[in-house]
């Protein structure tokens, strides 16, 4: 081998260790903007696109993904975890979503529910345009996108008399959880807007540091509650219904009756049956969560 060609393979080498994971992995950014709360991110591969928040100069993680060839096969545990609620409350006509992302909630209750009125809040405008630039996301006569802060829209919902069969809290700002969506207070702000058989579903974290705390603010509001975790996720959803809970039994013949409208999705919702407990493994001496007590920061450590 001559010397040239070994520096030029040297040179080479050092050239591709030198370059982010992501380029090496053959993934490329399409989208990079500033809005007033974050930076939002979008990256392609050849099979996915995918919407990534960032706060600091952390890396963050991906928010939204969609398979460019199979859209509607959900890429996320958390979104097939959140399907599962459905086995807790199976005909929402008037859904809210806290939390845009690329959109991929709003489509999928719209697919399964298609009369169904579905409102997001977004506090991010620039994301609601990313959605629609990159992917496909649009507002229709049933999905409406309220661009403003969460708490404000349930706050003057609450004064309107208004009411939703499903909530779900999918807030999610790059790095954390915001604080003030974590809390009693906004907890029962939400449980204000639910009918006698209204459900919330919160998507959070299974290893954080506020888990107790976070569990008990839930149990504090809406008593028991199912926990959902799915091995090697790192997620967990609350489901906390304003009935009783259905027993294990009655999850699994549900389960019977859903497995084929949410096969397409690219899931099973029998394999999450056995996941979905309303044990309380948290310690109950915990101080919950309020407006004057939310370290939320927590969340990252």
């Amino acid at each position: 081998m001559s010397l040239l060609y070994r520096q030029g393979f040297l040179l080479l080498t050092l050239f591709l260790i030198s370059l982010p994971v992501q380029a090496q992995l053959g993934v490329r950014q399409i989208h990079q903007e500033r809005s007033l709360y974050r930076n939002i991110i979008v990256t392609e591969d050849s099979s996915r696109r995918c919407m990534r928040f960032t706060i600091t100069r952390r890396n963050g993680q991906n928010q939204s993904c969609r398979f460019l060839e199979n859209p509607e096969r959900l890429v996320f545990p958390y979104a097939k975890m959140t399907l599962s609620s459905l086995l807790v409350q199976d005909d929402p006509q008037r859904i809210l979503i806290i939390g845009l992302g690329g959109g991929t909630l709003p489509e999928v209750y719209h697919r399964l529910f298609p009369e169904a009125e579905i409102i997001i809040s977004e506090i991010d405008e620039a994301v609601l345009t990313v959605a629609e630039d990159y992917f496909d996301f649009e507002e229709t006569e049933q999905i409406k996108v309220d661009i403003g802060d969460a708490r404000v829209y349930i706050k003057r919902a609450g004064l309107r008399g208004e009411k939703f069969d499903l909530v779900i809290v999918d807030a999610f700002n790059g790095e954390y959880i915001p604080e003030h969506l974590m809390t009693e207070e906004f907890l029962e702000e939400v449980k204000m807007l639910l009918p006698e058989d209204g459900m919330v579903v919160a998507n959070t974290f299974s290893g954080s540091r506020l888990y107790d705390a976070e569990s008990q603010t839930y149990h504090n509001v809406y008593g028991e509650m199912i926990n959902l975790q799915m091995p090697d996720t790192g997620n967990r959803i609350i489901i906390a219904s304003m009935q009783e809970l259905p027993t294990r039994g009655e999850l699994r013949e549900r389960a019977e009756h859903w497995r084929e409208r949410l096969r397409p999705f690219g899931m099973d919702v029998s394999d999450y049956v056995p996941n979905m407990s309303t044990e309380v493994d948290w310690n109950t001496d915990e101080r919950p969560l309020t407006d004057q007590y939310s370290p939320a920061n927590l969340l990252n450590d």
